[in-house]
C-alpha cells in the first residue's frame, strides 16, 4: 500500500466521523422538532381552535376553592349550556352579580325551584366546607365546564382585557414556528448527499488504490 493511499484513508476517517455526528444531530433535531410541533399543535387545538368552533369561553382558575381537581392555573373551557340541562354535580361558571364581569366556577350541589318555577342552583367549591351563601339564578350562569387543561391558565392569565384572545395563539404560533424550523433543518441535513464535503472542507471524491 503506497504512502499516498495511507494518507487518503487516514484523511477519510475524520470525514466519516463528522458525518456520523451530523447525522446523529439531525436525527435528534428531527425528533425534538417533531415533539415540539406536535405539542404546539395540540395546545393550539385544545386551547384555541376547539373552544372557538364550539362557541366556548376560556377562564383561568385563580383560587384554591376547586382543589384538587381544578387547582390554580388551570385553563377552563366553558360552553353555554341550557339551564334545564344542568344537574347536581355539574361544574358551572357564573357571575357573582348579574351583569357584572366577575365570575366563579363551582359545583352544583342542589337544584331548587322558585315560586315562579325558575330554577335556582346551590353551588359549592370542592375544597370549601360550606355552600355559597346565595343561590345562583339562571341569568348568572355563563355555562358549564367542558374540559380543563392544567397549568395552561397561567399563560392565559397574562393576557390583558384588551387583548383577550391574542396571547395563547401567539405563544402557540411561536412554538410552531420554532419546531418547524428545527424539523426543516434536520430533514435538510439528513438528505444531504453523501459526497457533499463537510464544512471543514474535508471529503473524499476519488477511488482508493492499494
Amino acid at each position: 500500500m503506497s504512502e499516498e493511499t495511507r494518507r487518503s484513508r487516514g484523511s477519510r476517517r475524520p470525514g466519516r466521523d463528522q458525518k456520523r455526528r451530523r447525522s446523529a444531530r439531525a436525527t435528534v433535531g428531527l425528533l425534538v422538532g417533531t415533539v415540539l410541533l406536535s405539542c404546539a399543535a395540540l395546545v393550539a387545538l385544545v386551547a384555541v381552535v376547539v373552544p372557538a368552533v364550539g362557541g366556548a369561553t376560556t377562564y383561568t382558575v385563580l383560587t384554591r376553592s376547586m382543589e384538587p381537581g381544578l387547582p390554580p392555573g388551570t385553563l377552563l373551557v366553558v360552553r353555554p349550556t341550557p339551564v334545564d340541562d344542568l344537574r347536581v354535580g355539574d361544574v358551572i361558571t357564573f357571575q357573582l352579580e348579574s351583569g357584572k364581569p366577575t365570575v366563579v366556577t363551582h359545583r352544583i350541589t342542589e337544584v331548587q325551584l322558585a315560586e315562579d318555577d325558575e330554577r335556582l342552583f346551590t353551588t359549592q367549591g370542592d375544597a370549601n366546607a360550606n355552600a355559597d351563601p346565595e343561590p345562583v339564578m339562571p341569568v348568572q350562569v355563563r355555562g358549564s365546564l367542558w374540559y380543563a387543561i392544567p397549568y395552561l391558565g397561567w399563560v392565559s392569565s397574562l393576557r390583558s382585557s384588551d387583548a383577550a384572545d391574542v396571547w395563547i395563539p401567539v405563544v402557540a404560533g411561536l412554538v410552531l414556528c420554532y419546531a418547524a424550523v428545527m424539523v426543516v433543518g434536520a430533514v435538510r441535513d439528513r438528505r444531504r448527499r453523501p459526497d457533499e464535503p463537510d464544512h471543514d472542507g474535508q471529503g473524499y471524491d476519488g477511488p482508493i488504490e492499494d
